[in-house]
C-alpha cells in the first residue's frame, strides 16, 4: 500500500521549517510501526539530499534511508527499529553518521551491539519512541496523512485533525 505524507515540520532546535510531502510504500511484511518511523525519521533527520533506500525492506543490506554525498560516499545511514549488530557494523564502517530510530525496546538493542562488538558503537545515535505514541499514530494512520510535527528540546508532537499526540524522544548512547 502507499501512504502519503505532508508534513508541516517545525524542527526548532534544528532551526528547520519545511513542509515535505513524500510517500512510502509499505512493504508486504512491514508493520505499521515501522512505517511510522520511517516517517517520523525522514522529518527528524530531514535535510536536503535525505532519502529512502531504493529498495526498501526488499534489500535486507540497505539502510532505511540514507544521504549520499561525494562520489556516492554515504553520509548519513539511518535505521529503523533494533537493526542486527552485523548491519549496524557494517553501517559504521560504511558511512559517516549513523542513526537509528526504533519503536522497541532500546536496551535490548543497545545490549545486543556492545555483545557483539560493534565498530565505533560509541558514535551511534539511538532514539527511540514511546511505544504509546507510535500505536496512537497507527490508530489515525490514514492512506493520505497531514500533519504538523513540532520538535523541541526532544519533545515532539504530532497534530491532525483535531488531534495532537506529544511525546518525548528518548536518545541512547552505547557507553
Amino acid at each position: 500500500m502507499l501512504y502519503r505524507f505532508t508534513i508541516e515540520l517545525s524542527h526548532i532546535d534544528r532551526e528547520i521549517y519545511e513542509t515535505l510531502d513524500f510517500r512510502i510504500s509499505q512493504h508486504p511484511s512491514e508493520i505499521a510501526s515501522y512505517l511510522l518511523t520511517r516517517a517520523l525519521a525522514f522529518s527528524l533527520s530531514y535535510e536536503q539530499g535525505l532519502e529512502f533506500s531504493a529498495m526498501g525492506l526488499a534489500d535486507p543490506d540497505s539502510p532505511a534511508l540514507l544521504k549520499l554525498g561525494q562520489h556516492n560516499s554515504i553520509d548519513l545511514w539511518i535505521e529503523i527499529g533494533n537493526a542486527s549488530s552485523r548491519k549496524l557494523h557494517k553501517a559504521t564502517k560504511t558511512a559517516k553518521q549513523v542513526v537509528i530510530y526504533t519503536y522497541k525496546n532500546a536496551e535490548v538493542l543497545i545490549n545486543d551491539i556492545k555483545a557483539n562488538n560493534v565498530h565505533k558503537a560509541n558514535e551511534l545515535q539511538i532514539f527511540a519512541f514511546d511505544e504509546d505514541f507510535i500505536m496512537a499514530l497507527e490508530k489515525n494512520l490514514q492512506k493520505n496523512n497531514r500533519w504538523s510535527v513540532v520538535v523541541q528540546q526532544n519533545q515532539i508532537s504530532v497534530s491532525f485533525t483535531d488531534q495532537t499526540i506529544t511525546t518525548e524522544l528518548k536518545s541512547y548512547k552505547v557507553v
